[in-house]
């Protein structure tokens, strides 16, 4: 009897919603308070600043993608274009993003829920909702691939709800005065503001990790990060602009700093306001994890598959067509970090990571479009400007690396040396694997 086999299931609409719910998480209700605590009214800059660069990645990422349809989506497309090798760090940098990234915003969802339900703020309550939220999207997600897009498509219509409401209502009460710059920013704190926008960007490569169940790649990945990326871009400077004309100054004070958008609102509509958008937030974050729970698992089940990891952890439940364990596992360990309230750490960790993962898979478009690799023979997507766009993209990330921290660069180094000796220890089972598959 054949081995079951991943369904190609995952359309346009549906990895767009997957790219724009991992993309605008939780932090989107943070945001506006940390970049105009950087640059005051001159925040809108830095979102133009730090659009350029994630148009440069997201347009390879857009290339690559439509050349590589393997489930793993960035891990695959560095593994074809530099080897195994490289491919598993790339892997290993993707799947600690997802990981660390869900387990915060997982915490950020109760933390939320607490706030329209204070009981759930004891200790043990809070962990039991995290609990409960990874058991109810693991059993979804396990279920089929479609049921967990369906979800995300759900999550996303209501997550704009709050958001649109937000914009519509705050626009009525913004003084113009608030959005007056008083001057250019310093490079520094421009530099700075980038870094976090960057993060707050980051997770759109994440919803290709499943390209092994995406339909027609070449033309649906492009077309997805599209959509994906400007409608992430025009939510961002608008919630901004509206939060910044209602607040002015005291948007980076320290009433405001936590729920900038809730504070907003209660000061042009009253306490409705605010709980409007403390629901907006449960509802975002829901969607995050929701989305993540859907893609981050796969990374797993790629390594299952490689043997970089036992070989369950590439099972495909025989009746719904979908890697089980490694969304159990995934689900579990994420659920114990968020529990475990040691998160701030490892969001931080995620942060240099993606940077580092962005420059692999930068490297990784110019050397597939090099050997001109086609996902199933077809014409694959071009970049417009292909023989400048992923250098150019490249520097921007040198860039704002050399503005990261050492500690969090050397975090990631030390994750990647751990990641090449795992590579080692496995390289003689993975090449006995390899050759009984190969032998008739």
């Amino acid at each position: 009897m054949p081995s079951p086999t991943l369904v190609r299931a995952i359309g346009i609409r549906a990895l767009a919603a997957t790219a724009f719910n991992v993309t605008v998480g939780g932090g989107i209700f943070k945001l506006p308070a940390e970049v105009a605590g950087m640059l005051g009214a001159a925040a809108p800059l830095a979102y133009l600043v730090c659009i350029i660069a994630i148009a440069l990645i997201v347009l390879c990422f857009a290339e690559a993608g439509s050349r590589v349809s393997m489930t793993g989506g960035p891990y695959a497309y560095v593994e074809i274009a530099f080897g195994p090798f490289v491919g598993f760090l790339a892997g290993v940098l993707l799947w600690l993003l997802g990981c660390f990234a869900t387990a915060a915003v997982a915490w950020v969802f109760a933390t939320s829920l607490a706030a329209l339900w204070p009981a759930l703020g004891d200790p043990i309550a809070h962990g039991v909702v995290i609990a409960l939220l990874f058991i109810l999207l693991a059993s979804v997600n396990i279920r089929g691939v479609k049921q967990g897009s369906r979800l995300i498509e759900l999550i996303t219509v209501a997550k704009l709800v709050p958001l649109l409401a937000f914009i519509a209502i705050g626009a009525f009460f913004i003084h113009p005065e608030n959005l007056v710059w008083p001057g250019f920013p310093a490079r520094a704190a421009l530099g700075q503001s980038v870094i976090v926008l960057i993060f707050a960007f980051a997770g759109i490569e994440s919803a290709l990790v499943p390209s092994g169940e995406v339909k027609d790649p070449a033309r649906t990945v492009p077309r997805a990060l599209a959509i994906a990326a400007v409608a992430v871009t025009l939510f961002y400077i608008a919630l901004q602009l509206v939060a910044q004309g209602i607040l002015g100054a005291a948007l980076a004070g320290e009433a405001a700093k936590n729920a900038p958008l809730a504070s907003a609102l209660r000061l042009a509509i009253g306490p409705a306001g605010a709980i409007l958008m403390i629901a907006g937030a449960v509802i975002s974050t829901f969607g995050h994890v929701s989305g993540m729970t859907l893609a981050t698992p796969r990374a797993l089940y790629v390594f299952g598959r490689e043997g970089f990891l036992p070989s369950p952890f590439a099972a495909v439940h025989a009746r719904f067509h979908t890697p089980h364990v490694a969304i159990a596992v995934q689900s579990a360990l994420a659920a114990v970090l968020a529990i475990s309230g040691k998160f701030l750490s490892l969001v931080i960790l995620a942060n240099a990571s993606v940077l580092g993962l962005y420059l692999l898979c930068c490297l990784a478009t110019w050397k597939l479009r090099r050997d001109d690799v086609r996902a199933d023979g077809a014409i694959p997507f071009r970049v417009p400007g292909d023989a400048v766009v992923p250098w150019l993209a490249c520097a921007v990330i040198v860039w704002i690396l050399s503005s990261t921290p050492w500690p969090q660069l050397r975090a990631v180094a030390l994750v990647l040396v751990a990641a090449a000796i795992v590579f080692a220890l496995t390289a003689r089972s993975r090449a006995s694997r390899a050759g009984a598959a190969a032998a008739p």
